[in-house]
């Protein structure tokens, strides 16, 4: 489907993946940098969030008649956006293979100009802060698990109160100390010559600084990191605010670098749960009205390194409580936990992973994404061409296992609490979307 990437380093540290695409027509750039809401400075939870957003600086006169990043993308008939994760921030553009040399010159004239003023920094703390709303309206279900499970985590949102004391002296500072070309890698996939990407990107990113980084300024210093002592085997938290009552059941998985195995295990786990063994609850248990399953950080799994969780999310009828959710959930765990599935059941659930597999790897832009993040997430695992193996490995042996774990680990309970007066559900906001 696609040749080897061509992957190296450059002499200032930046790494550079390219996968060439003969026929594409299109081209996808990744930019993955090493930072995100992990490493917001205490008292500026968001900062990951904001420089992101800064990165798209709108148009202004200086920009010409051309605009600013965005309008130069669109004009050239492609597009670009960019994620915060608690660990790593994308930034993706694709355009149609032409355009490639003119793309990496943008990508970075903005890293070698990042000079956000106040106006636009006041900007993009307006947009962040409706943004938070959004999320807080549409659950915020990972974030209360993640806290619940590792104490001291935050969500990479933001806070809007917070940010709003932000200074173009502390987003500088961020970013010069974050930014940096030993901690990013340039994925490169369409219809591209590798030699010619390899030259471009030498000529335009061998500007960008290196030597040691920074001391981070007085009083910057990032939160503390999450704690991972024993948690207790539930915990609750506070009930949050939803369209329908039911609860949401949080576990923490294993880290997808010291046991993937176990990791895809997990994975292999909620895709069986979520497209056999919970329909059918729902269908013998009159208190659910659904059920579903995610794996990984909102649902993207191997989108983040440890921690990471898997989440049970229930809606029952009114009056049920988090009960009902947390017992039909422990019936189909330990279904599974004493019984494995059998060959059919398993391997329906490894086929539709592996064609999320595939789906992965057919769009440019997925792609460039997943270069990149496993060079900087996961630089002793295999590469992302490994991982329909390595699913395909996965025993129901070893997914049984994983339902006995997550039996016997620590769990989080939120309940999820409707209004009196039934509400249309508000669609989540996605992390650092700029469009």
């Amino acid at each position: 489907m696609s040749t080897s990437p061509y992957g190296g380093r450059l002499p200032n540290g930046l790494g550079l993946s390219v996968e060439p695409r003969p026929g594409a027509g299109l081209v996808s750039v990744a930019l993955t940098v090493a930072v995100g809401g992990d490493a917001d400075p205490a008292g500026l939870h968001g900062t990951a969030h904001l420089v992101e957003h800064l990165m798209f600086p709108r148009a202004a006169a200086s920009d010409g008649p051309d605009g600013g990043h965005v309008a130069r993308v669109e004009g050239a008939g492609g597009f670009c956006n960019a994620e915060t994760h608690r660990d790593h921030t994308v930034f993706h553009t694709t355009v149609p293979a032409g355009m490639l040399t003119e793309v990496l010159e943008w990508e970075a004239r903005r890293l070698l100009t990042f000079a956000p003023t106040e106006s636009v920094l006041r900007t993009e703390t307006s947009v962040i802060a409706e943004e938070i709303r959004g999320a807080a309206a549409a659950g915020g279900v990972w974030e209360a698990a993640l806290a619940a499970l590792h104490p001291g985590s935050r969500d990479a949102f933001g806070t809007a109160a917070e940010l709003a004391g932000a200074t173009t002296a502390d987003v500088d500072a961020f970013f010069r100390r974050h930014y940096r070309p030993d901690a990013m890698v340039l994925s490169v996939v369409g219809e591209v010559d590798p030699d010619r990407v390899a030259a471009s990107v030498e000529r335009f990113f061998a500007g960008l600084p290196t030597g040691p980084a920074p001391a981070p300024a007085p009083g910057s210093t990032p939160a503390p990191a999450p704690a991972r002592t024993a948690a207790p085997a539930t915990i609750r938290t506070a009930p949050l605010p939803s369209p329908v009552s039911g609860a949401v059941l949080g576990h923490p998985l294993p880290d997808p670098v010291l046991d993937r195995s176990g990791h895809l295990a997990h994975v292999v786990l909620a895709e069986t749960l979520g497209r056999t063994r919970l329909p059918r609850l729902t269908r013998r248990d009159p208190r659910i009205v659904s059920a579903r399953v995610t794996c990984g950080y909102h649902g993207q799994w191997l989108g983040g390194a440890a921690p990471d969780l898997l989440l049970a999310q229930f809606a029952t009828v009114p009056g049920a409580g988090p009960r009902a959710a947390a017992d039909g959930w422990r019936e189909v765990l330990t279904e599974l936990a004493e019984r494995p599935a059998d060959p059919a059941e398993h391997r329906r659930a490894l086929n539709a992973l592996l064609l999320a597999c595939h789906r992965r790897a057919d769009s440019l832009t997925a792609r460039s994404v997943s270069l990149g993040r496993t060079a900087l997430l996961f630089p002793t695992a295999p590469g992302p061409d490994a991982l329909p193996g390595d699913l395909a490995r996965v025993t129901p042996a070893e997914v049984s296992a994983a339902a006995r774990a997550l039996l016997s680990g620590p769990c989080s309970v939120t309940e999820l609490t409707a209004p009196t007066t039934p509400t249309a559900p508000t669609a989540p906001t996605g992390i650092g979307e700029n469009r």
